[in-house]
């Protein structure tokens, strides 16, 4: 049970995130709000990419933020998508610490999650997961 807890509220973060540079959520919750807003951020805490790179860094982050949500919804991949979500957020935190400050990636639990995920990552197989379903079958 705390396995399914852990993949659901990373992913239902993910979802979320990605929620709101799309401006899903109501303006006074949202972070960024827009896209546009997120690009702004993608750059303050990416300032060694060049900006003609900052628009594929954050469809890259926005796509891959998706996906792993999704695959650790359904349970497919399990291992993978939770270890590459937590190399993901965790290289967030990062840039995070190393741009605005320890502070901002402290107070978003940055590292909370990259920790539950890298935890997900370490369990075995539970009901509810798909891979558990497929490891069945074959």
């Amino acid at each position: 049970m705390i396995k399914l807890f852990l993949r659901v509220a990373l992913a239902a973060a993910f979802l979320s995130a990605v929620a709101d540079r799309f401006g899903y959520w109501p303006p006074d919750v949202s972070v960024w709000g827009s896209w546009e807003a997120f690009l702004d951020y993608t750059a303050l805490i990416n300032p060694w990419v060049p900006s003609a790179m900052i628009g594929g860094i954050a469809i890259l982050a926005t796509v891959a933020e998706v996906v792993l949500a999704l695959l650790l919804l359904v349970g497919y991949r399990t291992k993978w998508a939770a270890q590459a979500s937590a190399l993901l957020l965790l290289l967030f935190g990062l840039a995070m610490a190393f741009t605005t400050g320890i502070k901002s990636a402290l107070d978003y639990n940055v590292f909370t999650a990259a920790a539950a995920a890298f935890a997900v990552a370490a369990m075995d197989p539970r009901s509810g997961e798909l891979d558990l379903w497929l490891a069945g079958r074959s």
